[in-house]
């Protein structure tokens, strides 16, 4: 609690000194063209502490948000003409009043600037690979962008013409987009290495995963990751969670998984949806071809099932001794088998819509294509068979292969610019295929080049990870209380949708392994990460003014602190590059032709240098209070909005 307090500390601060550095640009350029400045304040309200010096009144505010430097003539109460006053801002000439009004945030351009410079100088930042990859970790299966045959593995080029910088696009270019999203990328063949260009324009839809409406996606889910089991940053220990399935498989640290069950891996998204998508790994024999296949699991009970294949299934119940499981709750596949375990046709659905999410469309991956008549089974996730009884025993219990990379030259840092490519230069399919290959048959290969074949593992849902009776209560008494706080949400399809995720959570199978992604080093040149943070900042304000994105996602003060705050939790170059980016923030907001802002002064300024005519101090009035009403109503709808976000749906 402490620490955190310090750190909101230093968010505040590192704030102010921004503010501080943006008033003393127009300080000292005011100084310097002749104006006198009566007051330099740093925070509004009552100044809880403030001094005289060379005829100027410093002060600081009680409320730290923002600061001012008043200049002689700016004060609205007074009745005189602001032009005739001497050394004051009108009475000095439009040019004059222009370098006053830039100065302030060109100091903050600047101070990005340099920022960027002292981060590129020091090295860069360290960070993680699924940050800056242009690779993809998960993809929506109910996306058109799915539909289209775009899978993990695959790369984004760009949204709508704007090129991938970080994984922030995902989000952030659905979100800006007016509806429809153009996406241009490659599919990626890792058998050949073979790169297939892509261009669709899919429709944004809401976020599968977001509670929040107004959250919304082209259907790209996550970027891509290793997923690496090493120990902790400082070199401690990291053990694997009590009761976790991985204890006994072999792995070690540093280990990376590249495949499970038949799919090469590029997310832990992606694995979790091949723990908990209800299909087995067969080992297939077609035509003197031994290949892989993922087969879903199906309750007896979803087929139309006839007199002679029932007959059967009962006898290989007893033979595989699973009478304590009832007939129509036994797990099978959709097929039906004769006592060899050899396949003679399809069986069919009782309910079409059933069967339609068995077999999709779309299937994820050609592994998971249905079988063909006089298809063998040999093995079951990697146990040979020779009878049906004993694929049916297998098929009750979840098992998963899995394939490591132990490489330890992957533990060296590349550049972000290079992540892609060593990623690709990691995956030796061929050397992954042997193994693969001979998963389930009578010539195993548990290892090639840099990779490893792990024991067989059986997954556990996340409640079986509570061993002893003390942690099940402990357990379900959290998520008894998710639940009663879920309830309470006010509408009621956010809550249904809520409560579905809480309860998918908790069925979750899982393998209780701890795992990091790769490290890379970030260093763009200052140049680039300007015009980075410039091209964000200039992108969010034009989807502001055309209406494609709510003011609400936007950070108000509270929401600044706190992003301040959350990166020096990182590390001082997280802060700093935060700042600087928030600083470069102030520069360009107060450069908008608002009234009441810089950007409107000098708006204001060039109409009488270019016209020589002089704008009436009652119109001036006229054009700032309003906008200075409408200034303070949207910080105080943004301020509201990061309490909500801070604290749920007290605020809401």
């Amino acid at each position: 609690m402490i620490v955190s307090l310090l750190y909101i500390l230093l968010a505040v601060l590192g704030l102010s000194v921004l503010i501080f550095l943006h008033e003393l640009g127009h300080y000292w350029m005011a100084r310097r063209v002749g104006m006198r400045v009566e007051t330099f304040a740093i925070g509004f309200g009552k100044p809880i502490y403030s001094w005289e010096k060379d005829g100027v009144k410093w002060q600081i505010g009680w409320l730290p948000f923002g600061g001012y430097v008043k200049i002689a003539g700016q004060d609205s109460s007074d009745e005189r003409d602001p032009y005739e006053i001497p050394d004051s801002f009108f009475g000095k000439k439009p040019i004059d009043r222009i370098k006053v009004s830039f100065m302030g945030p060109f100091v903050n351009l600047v101070v990005a600037f340099l920022i960027f410079l002292g981060l590129w100088t020091l090295g860069g930042r360290e960070k993680n690979f699924s940050e800056y990859t242009h690779k993809i970790g998960w993809v929506d299966a109910e996306s058109q962008l799915y539909a289209n045959g775009v899978r993990p593995g695959d790369e984004i080029l760009s949204y709508n013409d704007h090129s991938f910088e970080s994984s922030k696009d995902h989000l952030y270019a659905p979100m800006t987009s007016p509806g429809e999203l153009q996406v241009k990328g490659a599919k990626i063949d890792y058998t050949n290495g073979k790169n297939e260009p892509f261009e669709y324009n899919v429709k944004v839809y809401p976020h599968p995963s977001s509670l929040e409406k107004g959250i919304v996606t082209s259907g790209i889910i996550n970027p891509a990751n290793y997923m690496i089991y090493d120990r902790l940053t400082e070199g401690q220990d990291n053990p694997l969670p009590e009761g976790s399935p991985m204890q006994d498989s072999g792995i070690e640290y540093g280990d990376r998984l590249v495949w499970a069950d038949g799919e090469l891996l590029f997310s832990g998204q992606q694995l979790n949806h091949l723990l908990n998508d209800d299909r087995v790994l067969l080992t297939i024999l077609r035509k003197g071809k031994v290949v892989l296949a993922r087969v879903p699991r199906v309750m007896a009970q979803e087929f139309k099932i006839d007199a002679d294949f029932k007959e059967e299934l009962i006898d290989w119940q007893f033979e595989a001794g699973l009478n304590n499981i009832k007939l129509q709750n036994l797990l099978t596949i959709p097929y039906n088998l004769n006592n060899d375990a050899v396949v003679e046709n399809e069986l069919k659905f009782i309910d079409k819509e059933n069967e339609l999410n068995i077999f999709p469309r779309h299937s994820f991956a050609s592994i998971e294509e249905p079988l063909l008549a006089n298809d063998k089974i040999i093995a079951i996730d990697g146990k040979p068979i020779k009878k049906s009884f004993e694929l049916l025993a297998q098929l009750q219990q979840r098992s998963v292969n899995i394939i490591v990379e132990r490489d330890k030259e992957s533990e060296q840092k590349i550049s972000f610019q290079n992540a892609d490519v060593g990623f690709d230069k990691q995956v030796d399919f061929k050397d992954i295929q042997k193994i693969a290959n001979s998963i389930g048959t009578n010539h195993l290969i548990t290892e090639a080049g840099n990779y490893r074949l792990l024991k067989s593992i059986t997954p556990k849902m996340r409640s079986d990870f509570a061993t002893s009776p003390e942690k099940q209560a402990l357990m379900a008494a959290e998520i008894q209380e998710q639940q009663k706080l879920l309830e309470q949400i006010d509408d009621s399809e956010k809550r249904a949708h809520a409560l579905q995720l809480l309860k998918n959570r908790e069925r979750q199978l899982m393998l209780g392994l701890p795992l990091q992604d790769r490290k890379v080093n970030y260093n763009p040149s200052p140049v680039k990460q300007f015009k980075s943070v410039f091209d964000e900042i200039w992108r969010t304000l034009s989807a502001l003014v055309s209406g494609t994105l709510n003011p609400k996602w936007i950070s108000g003060p509270i929401g600044i602190v706190q992003v301040v705050h959350d990166n020096w939790m990182l590390g001082i170059k997280e802060a700093l590059f935060w700042i600087g980016a928030i600083s470069l923030n102030l520069g360009i907001l107060n450069l908008m032709p608002i009234p009441v802002l810089d950007g409107g002064t000098i708006m204001l300024s060039l109409f009488e240098l270019v016209t020589g005519k002089r704008i009436p101090p009652k119109t001036l009035e006229k054009l700032i209070i309003p906008f200075a009403v409408i200034l303070i109503g949207f910080f105080i709808f943004l301020t509201y909005q990061d309490l909500g976000r801070i604290f749920g749906g007290f605020f809401r």
